[in-house]
Formats: structure tokens, C-alpha cells, sequence
């Protein structure tokens, strides 16, 4: 902090103790100094000099060493006692120079001797200027002081370890400073912390220490922020750190952060992890009893209402052989009515139980798939399957129901007139992809709460440990594409989902 110097367009104001006004006379005359003359004011002893400094503020007092009645030190005393930082300066005669000397190191800032008064004025200049050096001093060690507080005030409230690391060119740690948070989340003082680092890393587990050691290195090395997540020895209490490196000198690196308690946050993701395993697992239960129901209606579709719907016909072409020519047309017709609810019957049936996935593979199904839905509902679609090894029973089943479901969601919603059905193989993995060219897909579209047959099509893949993504096309209308890894029939499928992209179409 810079000290201000003395305005020189300002006249000083000068207080002369224990002279005459013939000195101050004799003064103004020799005063050599740049800008105006000073204003100078005797006063005859103690009594008059604290009247005076209760009357305005005094630039420096000039003390006479001849007045008998009046001394440097109680002149001193005076200005102490009212908390001035006005400098003295001592006036005196040639001879006086012991005096003088006890004066000055009593307190006084300047002599000036009376047979050269040509340096009074540089001696009130440069004790003017000390004594703006030292305010300002003072001042900043107070802000200093008053920020060294406030930061060790905020470092005990905040709810974790607040400290300087220091790492040396040997590479050894040694704390700067920790505040009184490392009791409660470590259990340790801060006089063992400054006393040794190491009783930092002994609290924590082991495989986690080693894992923090790395992270200091990497930071150091590459000057990256310290993000770092451990257990302590308990195996229960997590602890989240996070600063920033500086460099310094001779190869030491300085982290100055703070770390926290995390274990309310971690075993909250430990619950939701559990929880969302539990759904998981629920989910596939649910698709699996699906699945069954699925078979058994199919199944009696197919052996019960099939057979019967069969026997139905034969018995109407028997009848409409032996009835006259004038009823023989209505038999014909209810052999059509027969010959349509046998064909829906077997079209529920397959899709039900799609007999043609077990027989000819999952190509030959999404292109029964295909056909099926163009009859039905009048759109255009296509299927483009390439040819390849078998998945296993369960990856074939489930990119089949999402299929159906996905063309469903493209029936009910996407007002569309074509879609294209794409199954592509990949080394390892299966990619399809489904695109229509509907109205596409809204930011609102993707959040509904009730879109049940995306959502369903996303817990299909992520029990496939796929992955899933919808969009708009670049053309228009919706995309929607998913790839799985490819298992043959012996290979199980994980019994956990993958995380999943969250993002539904309808």
C-alpha cells in the first residue's frame, strides 16, 4: 500500500511547543520548503497544547528543548495519550546535543538544530511521509487481520476440512494449514495433521489412498483441478476432495481445497442403485409372465378357436353343397366370414407367439412383422434384415417385441406413410433401426409421463445391456435407433441393466 504524500498547495499547520512567537517568527523566515508557508502556532506548556489538539488536526508539532517547563517525553506522552500518530520534531540549540539524542530515542522523529533551520522544511517532509508509510501499515496489517479472520471464521463454519497441501520436489506432503473440520470428519487434530501428512493417508482405506496419491500426481503433473472420492478406514464414511494446483517454486505444487463428508450422498446412490436393480428385476419377471400368457392365448387361439373355426368352414361348404341354389350363396358367404376370422385368428396368433422366430430366425419374423402391419394398417413398410449367425432365444424374442411395440407407437401417433424397419450386423453387435417419416418427435413428445411403450422398448434393451437413442430424422419424421451385443444360444443374458439413456419418442 502506497503512502500519500503531502499535499504542497495546502498550508501546513505546524504546532510549536514551549517557544515564543519570535522563534515562530524566526522560523517562517528560514522556511525554505516548496508550495506556501506554514501556519505556525506556539503554545506555552500542556495545558494549552491539549487545548489545541482538541481544536484541529496538526500536521507535526515542533517541540523547543530550552523551555524548562515542558519536555519531549511529556509532549510525547500527550499525542500518545490521544491515540496521534503527529510526528515531533526537536528544536534545539548546538549545544544541546546529549539532550537532544535522549529525545530523539525517546520517540522524537527528527532534530533540527537551530543554527540550521534550512532543514526544516525537508525534516517535516520526510517525517509527513514516514508517518503516512506507517498509517498505511497499520492500516493494511488491520485488513490483513480482519481477512485472516473472516477466511478462519468461514474455514470452521463450512461443513468439511478446509487446507493447504503441499507437495516438495521429493515428492513428500506436508500440510500448510487445516482448519477445525478435520476433527469431525477424520477424527484427527489439527496439530497431528500440520505434524505429519501422513496421518492424513493412514485414515483412509488402503486401495483408496493408493487412488489419491495417483490423482495428487496426475494434478501435479498435468496442473488439472483435484477431483478425488475415497472411504476412510470404517469402510462406511466417504470423503469428496476437490482443489486447485499451483506451482511454486523449486518444484513444489500447493492444493489449496476443501473436503467434505459425502457419505449421505453415496449411500443414496447405493439405495437408488438397489432400488432401480429391484425394478430391473421386477421388469423382466413382468416380461417373462407376459411372455407366457402371451403363449398360452396363442396357443389356444391357434389349437382351440383355430380347430373350431376349421371345422366351422368345412361344416359350411358341406351345407352349402346341399342347400338350393337360392341359399347356397349366403353359405358362401359365411365361408368367407370363416376364411377372414381364420386368418386374424392365425395373424393374433403369431403375434402372440411368433412361431416364425423359433422356426426361421429373427430376419424371417421382423419381415412377417412387416407385412402383417402393412395388411393391417394400410402403411407402407419395409424390412431390410441382413443375414447372419442366430442371436440366443431371449436377444431375438425382445428386438422382436420392439419392433411390434415400435410400429405400434408409429400406427397410433406418427401419421406417417412409410416406414422402413433396418436390422444390420456388426462385429459383435446388432443395430436396429426404425424410421418412419411422420410428424417426428417434439422436446414434449420424449417427456411424457405415460409414453409406457418406449419406456418399455428402453427397459427391453437395457436388460440386453444395449443401448437406445430416438431423434428426428434429418428428413423428417422419428428415428429411432438401438444396438445389442450379439450372444449366440449358450451365452446368458446379465441379470442387471446398464444405466440407459432416458429418453422416450410418444
Amino acid at each position: 500500500m502506497q503512502a500519500t504524500p503531502p499535499n504542497r498547495d495546502i498550508p501546513l499547520h505546524l504546532l510549536l511547543v514551549g517557544s515564543s512567537p519570535a522563534l515562530a517568527e524566526q522560523l517562517c523566515a528560514a522556511w525554505r520548503g516548496d508550495g506556501p508557508r506554514p501556519d505556525f502556532a506556539p503554545v506555552a506548556g500542556l495545558a494549552p497544547l491539549r487545548a489545541r489538539l482538541r481544536e484541529q488536526r496538526w500536521d507535526a508539532v515542533l517541540h523547543s528543548l530550552g523551555h524548562a517547563g515542558c519536555t519531549p517525553a511529556a509532549t510525547l506522552k500527550t499525542l500518545n495519550d490521544r491515540n496521534l500518530a503527529t510526528p515531533l520534531i526537536v528544536l534545539a540549540d548546538a549545544t544541546d546535543q546529549r539532550a537532544a539524542m535522549k529525545a530523539l530515542r525517546g520517540g522524537a522523529h527528527d532534530i533540527v538544530f537551530l543554527d540550521r533551520l534550512e532543514r526544516l522544511p525537508v525534516s517535516v517532509e520526510r517525517a509527513l511521509r514516514e508517518t503516512a508509510q506507517r498509517a498505511d501499515h497499520r492500516a493494511a496489517l488491520e485488513m490483513l487481520h480482519d481477512s485472516e479472520a473472516r477466511f478462519r471464521a468461514l474455514a470452521t463454519n463450512l461443513p468439511g476440512l478446509v487446507f493447504n497441501l503441499q507437495r516438495d520436489a521429493q515428492g513428500g506432503y506436508r500440510f500448510l494449514y487445516v482448519s477445525e473440520g478435520c476433527v469431525r470428519l477424520l477424527g484427527v487434530s489439527q496439530h497431528e495433521l500440520r505434524g505429519a501428512a501422513r496421518r492424513f493417508f493412514d485414515t483412509l482405506l488402503a486401495t483408496d489412498r493408493r487412488a489419491l496419491v495417483e490423482a495428487l500426481e496426475e494434478s501435479a503433473r498435468s496442473g488439472n483441478p483435484l477431483f478425488w472420492e475415497g472411504r476412510l478406514k470404517d469402510g462406511e464414511r466417504w470423503i469428496d476432495m476437490r482443489s486447485l494446483p499451483h506451482r511454486g517454486d523449486a518444484g513444489t505444487v500447493l492444493w489449496t481445497g476443501i473436503a467434505t463428508n459425502i457419505s449421505g450422498a453415496k449411500n443414496t446412490e447405493a439405495a437408488l442403485r438397489e432400488s432401480r436393480a429391484q425394478l430391473a428385476a421386477l421388469s423382466f419377471h413382468l416380461e417373462a409372465a407376459k411372455e407366457e400368457e402371451r403363449e398360452k392365448i396363442a396357443r389356444d387361439i391357434h389349437d382351440e378357436l383355430g380347430s373350431i373355426l376349421v371345422r366351422l368352414k368345412i361344416e359350411a361348404a358341406l351345407l352349402a353343397s346341399k342347400l338350393p341354389a337360392e341359399l347356397s350363396g349366403k353359405a358362401h358367404s359365411i365361408e368367407n366370414l370363416l376364411d377372414q376370422a381364420i386368418g386374424t385368428a392365425g395373424r393374433v396368433a403369431r403375434q402372440l407367439r411368433p412361431g416364425i422366430l423359433k422356426e426361421f430366425g429373427l430376419a424371417a419374423a421382423i419381415e412377417c412383422q412387416a407385412d402383417d402391419f402393412a395388411h393391417s394398417t394400410g402403411i407402407s413398410c419395409r424390412a431390410q434384415c441382413d443375414e447372419g449367425s442366430e442371436p440366443d432365444a431371449d436377444t431375438s424374442l425382445a428386438l422382436f417385441r420392439i419392433v411390434q411395440e415400435a410400429l405400434t407407437n408409429v400406427a397410433k401417433h406418427a401419421r406417417a406413410t412409410l416406414v422402413v424397419v433396418r436390422l444390420r450386423r456388426e462385429p459383435g453387435n446388432i443395430a436396429l433401426e426404425i424410421r418412419d417419416n411422420g410428424r417426428g418427435i417434439a422436446e414434449r413428445d420424449m417427456e411424457k409421463p405415460k409414453s409406457f411403450g418406449l419406456r418399455g422398448i428402453r427397459e427391453r434393451v437395457q436388460g440386453l445391456a444395449g443401448v437406445f437413442h430416438i431423434a428426428t430424422a434429418e428428413q423428417g419424421g422419428a428415428l429411432l435407433m438401438l444396438k445389442v451385443p450379439e450372444r449366440r444360444s449358450h451365452e446368458a443374458v446379465p441379470s442387471e441393466p446398464e444405466e440407459a439413456v432416458q429418453q422416450d419418442l410418444f
